[in-house]
């Protein structure tokens, strides 16, 4: 088979479309012809050298894709070859074929077609186990997301509407933001004009946001610590803004609040497993009424992964660059 390598960090030319060993699908795997993968930042992170696959994943970036099962790995049940499937992955999704633990397929929902399928599994596992699992947001609360264009981004908004709650979001510009007001979301922030601790402060009357979904790390800790209302909690999945800050913990005691950061992709499998379980019996369903939907801003032929890259980290994009497979 064909797969996107890396044989020496660096820019988007560092991804080299090569001929490589097929994957066999081992105990408790099946074996998934890929029909089209998605581009995060965490694959970026991964061509620049600074962000290595699990022991014992697959050394090609990629981690999500959809496809059809091609092959049934020893003591797997529940599944049939051509099935199709969408999945979560801890590499190896920018390649004609994948080995997947069982336990991270999702069937592809009604009306979202194959290719597109390849854009939910890293977004609604990040957002449900973050937004829902780890932070519990309620009916009626407040969610702050940051970057509220993005592929998290536009998923948080669809699931916290969903749920009942209020949305504010964060973008650069105001084409950003009129496309999160399509998505649902109620408070608009241009975080290059506007200093988002006060646009939400006179937004919710002084009260804050009760859950705060942020991809930025070190950069915004305090100020979303003073965004929090009482009680909230900040659910940190990202590091685009550094790696250390400074926390005021009176603030955070004074406001009983939490903070939570968590990564998925090397998380072990078990909870892997639970997570894409939760996705399945929570936000599926969503999906299959049309409440959900990925948002597609392009799709890009996957031995041209060099471009998909280039989009990404230009960042003019809303919502997920696809991989197609040929």
């Amino acid at each position: 088979m064909h797969a996107i390598t890396i044989p020496e960090p660096g820019g988007p030319e560092a991804l080299v479309w090569d001929e490589v060993p097929d994957p066999v699908a081992g105990a408790g795997e099946v074996l998934v012809e890929v029909a089209a993968g998605a581009v995060n930042r965490a694959d970026v992170l991964q061509r620049q050298g600074f962000y290595d696959p699990p022991p014992g994943a697959s050394p090609y970036p990629g981690l999500e894709c959809s496809g059809r099962i091609a092959a049934l790995g020893p003591g797997v049940s529940g599944w049939s070859v051509g099935d199709e499937v969408c999945a979560l992955l801890s590499g190896g999704g920018y390649a004609e074929k994948v080995a997947v633990p069982v336990g991270q397929l999702l069937p592809v929902p009604e009306g979202i077609g194959l290719v597109r399928a390849a854009a939910l599994p890293e977004v609604t596992c990040t957002v449900w186990s973050n937004v829902f699992m780890v932070a519990h947001l309620r009916p009626g609360e407040t969610l702050l997301v940051h970057g509220g264009s993005s592929g998290i981004g536009t998923m948080a908004i669809q699931l916290g509407k969903a749920v009942g709650a209020r949305v504010a979001v964060t973008a650069g510009t105001k084409e950003k933001l009129d496309r999160c007001a399509e998505l649902g979301a109620d408070i608009l922030i241009n975080y290059r004009e506007q200093d988002f601790v006060a646009e939400l402060k006179a937004a919710t009357g002084g009260a804050g946001a009760d859950v705060v979904l942020d991809n930025m790390g070190a950069s915004y800790l305090d100020r979303n610590v003073r965004a929090l209302a009482v009680n909230g909690r900040l659910a940190i999945i990202g590091m685009q803004g550094g790696v250390k800050g400074e926390l005021n913990i009176g603030a955070l005691l004074g406001k009983r609040a939490a903070i939570s950061a968590t990564s998925l992709r090397a998380r072990p499998q078990d909870e892997k497993t639970a997570i894409v379980a939760a996705v399945r019996e929570h936000v599926w369903p969503l999906i299959d009424a049309g409440r959900v939907r990925p948002v597609v801003d392009r799709e890009i032929p996957l031995p041209d992964a060099a471009t998909a890259h280039r989009v990404v980290e230009e960042s003019g994009h809303v919502g997920k660059v696809l991989l197609v497979a040929s």
